[in-house]
């Protein structure tokens, strides 16, 4: 004897997602001004991509320019070339 199978659960919400909106968030901070910034927004964006089973590129990103962000911003402070940055 046979069953039927369950009904397929419903859709998330899609009020409830905010993949993008998290992964546009960090990869712009993560750009202009804050490399921290970029990571936990990066994060935020791969979790939420990881709970909507959607594809995490823009999360991924996020953090990558928050690092480079970060090592860049170390980089250009340590050899004294940092714009707006007096040493007087």
């Amino acid at each position: 004897m046979t069953t039927a199978y369950p009904p397929p659960p419903p859709p998330p919400a899609r009020g409830r997602d905010r993949t993008t909106l998290w992964g546009v968030l960090g990869i712009v901070l993560g750009l202009i001004c804050c490399g921290i910034l970029g990571i936990i927004f990066g994060y935020l964006s791969i979790r939420d991509a990881r709970r909507n089973r959607q594809s995490p590129v823009l999360g991924y990103l996020a953090i990558v320019f928050g690092v480079i962000n970060i090592i860049g911003g170390s980089i250009l402070r340590l050899t004294g070339n940092y714009p707006f940055w007096n040493n007087d």
